[in-house]
Order: C-alpha cells, then sequence, then structure tokens
C-alpha cells in the first residue's frame, strides 16, 4: 500500500476508535450508580464496538487488527521488514487520528456535559489505566487484541455486513467489559483525560494529590508502551500465529490430517 493511502486509512482507524470512546465515555457516564457496574460496564462495551465496525465495514487501518499481518510473514508473503514497516506508519496516524478526535471533543465542549461529569470520568479512566502497573497493563493488553483480532477474524469470515457486524460486537463488547487495554482506544481516552484534569472542577474533585502520576510521561512508561507490547502478542501469537499453525503450518500435511480415502478422491 502506498504511504499516503496508508497514512490516510489509518488517521481514519484512529478517528473512529476515538469516537468509539468518546460514545462509551457519554454514554456510560453516571450508568453504575443507577444500574450497577456490571451492566454499565455491558453497555460501554457494546457502544464502544461502532469503532471496529466502522474500522472494517468503512475499511482503514489499524494497527492491532494489522497484527495478524504475521499469518502472511510465516507464509512468506511478505517481509519482516515491510511488517514492521507497515506496523509503524499505521501506528503513528492511528495516534494522530486519536488526538485529532481529543481536540474535536474538547474543542465541541463535550467534556462539560453532565455538569462537567463527562470530563471528570475522563480524568478517573486516565488515572486508573496510569496507576496499574506495567505488568498489569501488558496482560490486559493480550486480552484486548486476543479478543479484537478474534473480532477482525470473525468479521472476515462474515458473508454479509450483518455477519461482519455480530461478529464485530461481542469480542469488542467482551474486552471493553473486563476492563482489557487496547493501545489505540488508550491513544485517544488516556490524553482526553490529560486534557480534562485541567479544569479546577475536575481538580477539586479528585484531589491534585491524587492526580501526581496523571502525566504524559506516565502515560507513554506506565501504559501505552506495556499495552502496546501485550497487544502484539494477543494479536500475533493468540490469533495470527494460532490459526496460521492450525491451518498453514508447513508439516501438517494432507495425509497427516486427512483420511485415506480423503486424499485418494482428492487425487
Amino acid at each position: 500500500m502506498p504511504l499516503k493511502n496508508m497514512v490516510i486509512l489509518g488517521l481514519l482507524a484512529g478517528f473512529y476508535v476515538a469516537i468509539g470512546g468518546i460514545l462509551s465515555v457519554v454514554v456510560s457516564n453516571g450508568a453504575a450508580p443507577a444500574i450497577g457496574s456490571g451492566p454499565s460496564r455491558f453497555l460501554a462495551g457494546s457502544v464502544f464496538s461502532l469503532g471496529l465496525i466502522l474500522v472494517i465495514l468503512g475499511g482503514a487501518e489499524l494497527f492491532t487488527g494489522n497484527n495478524l499481518m504475521v499469518i502472511g510473514l510465516f507464509s512468506g508473503r511478505i517481509s519482516v521488514r515491510s511488517m514492521l514497516y507497515n506496523w509503524t506508519i499505521v501506528y503513528l496516524s492511528n495516534f494522530v487520528g486519536s488526538l485529532l478526535i481529543v481536540l474535536l471533543v474538547v474543542g465541541a465542549g463535550l467534556l462539560l456535559l453532565e455538569d462537567g461529569k463527562v470530563g471528570l470520568l475522563s480524568a478517573e479512566i486516565a488515572k486508573t489505566k496510569i496507576e496499574l502497573g506495567f505488568f498489569k497493563a501488558f496482560v490486559r493488553g493480550i486480552g484486548a487484541n486476543w479478543l479484537v483480532c478474534a473480532a477482525v477474524w470473525l468479521a472476515v469470515g462474515g458473508k454479509s455486513n450483518i455477519d461482519r457486524i455480530m461478529g464485530i460486537y461481542f469480542p469488542i463488547m467482551a474486552f471493553v467489559a473486563l476492563s482489557f487495554e487496547h493501545s489505540v482506544a488508550n491513544m485517544f481516552l488516556i490524553p482526553l483525560g490529560l486534557v480534562a484534569i485541567l479544569e479546577p472542577s475536575v481538580i477539586s474533585e479528585i484531589g491534585s494529590s491524587n492526580l501526581a502520576d496523571v502525566t504524559v510521561l506516565n502515560f507513554l512508561i506506565r501504559n501505552l508502551i506495556p499495552v502496546t507490547l501485550g497487544n502484539i502478542v494477543g494479536g500475533s501469537v493468540l490469533v495470527g500465529g494460532a490459526y496460521w499453525y492450525a491451518y498453514r503450518y508447513p508439516f501438517r500435511t494432507p495425509k497427516e490430517t486427512e483420511k485415506p480415502e480423503d486424499i485418494s478422491k482428492a487425487a
């Protein structure tokens, strides 16, 4: 894919995932006290699935979904260099796209909705994610992209848009409800929280001492890096690598997997 196409489609994927992110924040705001934590998580995950639906049906380049490119790598169709090149360009494009939606959300005044409660929830989300710790963020990253790439896998097998939407919805709803960590989603959610904590009302509500660790540096080191590494493991190993080994591994010849009569018929 030409560089300009990769960048444009990467930006679009960042836009789409960020839209799913802000939608989940707005819709789930205040839901937990009213309907309980579990239903609130289910609601947030349900609307967040819009992001990947737009990516798959609309056509965009998402870093986490592109972790499935290892199938092409293992099959000898692409090189390590070309795969890493794609991952790098798409990752950076996703990041820029996510940050642009942060500007849009702030400019539209969405953080001030519900008397500023949306901004408060955004700050709390960022604080929670940054305070996870490296190892926990890494493991949650594995879980998130295991489900995201499973959603992509199911969508590719769909014969209609309804098939694809249903294939996407359940895994994405599950990863959000389970509080797993997705690097591209965090490229939006945490910077949004970093902007939200600039509001005096948010600082007074949470307390400045409790927000000391909510910084750009901690966002990158404590969350984005470990989550990205976990996403690569979850998507590349547990989905791409697993299915490649199951279906395409060179040593799994027809003689080992088929009955003798099936082989004779094929011959």
